[in-house]
């Protein structure tokens, strides 16, 4: 554990400035990890896109992710105050997430990123072939 771990581990977390994602005590450090996940990124990516979503939706929405890790990435994004579940009375109950304000920031964040992604896709496996090539190369 570095100086600033153990000063920060007897640190009671106030304030912007006490965080430190770099800090591996820091509990900002957990938080960041799971909006890192790609499953989190790309619902709040799909929330901010398409408005509010019920749960069918958001899993044609967001392609590939299982019953499973929708509902726990979507616990664990309204756990953290960025999506809202509201349930409607009705029979059967409909349920809808949507972006809290917090959520909506970060989203407008991500989505230059998946954007950016996009359009550099053909670029970044192209390098990816030629890295690959290189080394299976060295390899024999």
């Amino acid at each position: 554990m570095t100086t600033e771990e153990t000063a920060r581990a007897g640190t009671e977390w106030h304030g912007e400035e006490a965080y430190d994602v770099f800090a591996r005590l820091c509990p900002s450090r957990e938080l960041f990890a799971e909006l890192a996940d790609k499953w989190s990124m790309l619902i709040l990516m799909s929330l901010d896109a398409c408005g509010p979503q019920r749960f069918s939706e958001l899993q044609r929405g967001v392609g590939g992710v299982s019953r499973k890790m929708l509902t726990q990435s979507l616990r664990n994004l309204e756990r953290s105050g960025l999506v809202l579940r509201t349930v409607f009375p009705e029979t059967p109950p409909r349920v809808v997430y949507d972006l809290r304000p917090l959520g909506r920031e970060l989203a407008e964040l991500l989505s230059p990123l998946g954007h950016w992604t996009e359009r550099r896709a053909q670029r970044m496996l192209a390098a990816r072939e030629e890295f690959d090539a290189a080394h299976a190369e060295g390899d024999l």
